[in-house]
């Protein structure tokens, strides 16, 4: 072999090498998250490709118990963050998932078209006949939250409010996602989603608190999967998550900080 082909094959055998080095170093960390923090997620996956570059950041949002469906089926996760403590513990209960850190929290709010056609003006109006009320599905955290809200604006409202308002329903949506979305094209008269959420929407619909009393305060639970194919990686995303820059990040985007522990 000539000199010049021995220095040519060298070299096309190190750039390989180095390639292959370069390749077995990039990992992916796929997250599956509730769909109410798709505004905020993606904010903190950029400060933590900053700090990884090797490593992509891939997310997948929406409902939070059809992403605790995807991690029971098997789908390839490493990080699960949910918008209920329910599916956490369910997850966490069958082996799926590490005990899982609660990282901010949520709470809801009434949101309305922003011409207002039906002319609701507070939340009592929610129980007129021929209002048109959509709210998440009783299987997902903003449905449950919604349900257990409403209930307890019985003890200010009247008995029965929570009744008359659940049957002016004509939409109970898979996600906060859904029932935002029919609110501000119109397709309803008003909705309950997050906070978050409705700040995140802007003037494209008007907002009505709702009464501390009344409230159903979402914990959101975040976890390592078990079967993640980088867990150090994993880890790692979960670690800035909680922690001051990432909760800067949610504070931000208008969640909580998470429960004091007792």
């Amino acid at each position: 072999m000539s000199g010049r082909i021995l220095v040519s094959f060298l070299a096309l055998f190190l750039a390989g090498a180095c390639a292959t080095r370069s390749s077995a170093s990039t990992s992916t960390v796929t997250v599956l998250a509730a769909a109410s923090l798709k505004n905020v997620f993606p904010a903190i996956g950029k400060l933590f490709t900053r700090d990884h570059p090797a490593t992509t950041v891939q997310f997948s949002f929406g409902g939070t118990d059809a992403l605790a469906a995807q991690i029971e089926e098997g789908a390839p996760a490493d990080v699960f963050a949910g918008a209920s403590t329910k599916y956490g513990d369910q997850l966490a209960a069958g082996g799926l998932i590490d005990p899982w850190i609660p990282f901010c929290t949520n709470s809801l709010v009434l949101v309305l078209p922003a011409g207002n056609p039906a002319g609701v003006h507070s939340l009592a109006d929610l129980a007129r006949a021929g209002i048109k009320l959509v709210i998440g599905a009783e299987s997902v955290p903003v449905g449950t939250y919604t349900r257990t809200a409403l209930h307890n604006l019985d003890a200010s409202l009247g008995p029965g409010y929570s009744t008359r308002v659940l049957a002016n329903v004509v939409s109970n949506e898979e996600s906060v996602d859904g029932v935002l979305t029919k609110v501000r094209l119109g397709e309803a008269d008003a909705g309950f989603v997050y906070v978050t959420d409705a700040r995140a929407a802007g003037s494209s619909v008007r907002m009505i608190a709702l009464p501390p009393e009344a409230q159903a305060r979402a914990t959101y639970p975040i976890a390592v999967v078990r079967n993640a194919r980088d867990h150090a990686a994993a880890r790692a995303f979960v670690d800035l998550v909680v922690s001051p820059a990432g909760r800067a990040e949610l504070v931000r985007a208008g969640f909580g900080p998470p429960p004091v522990p007792a």
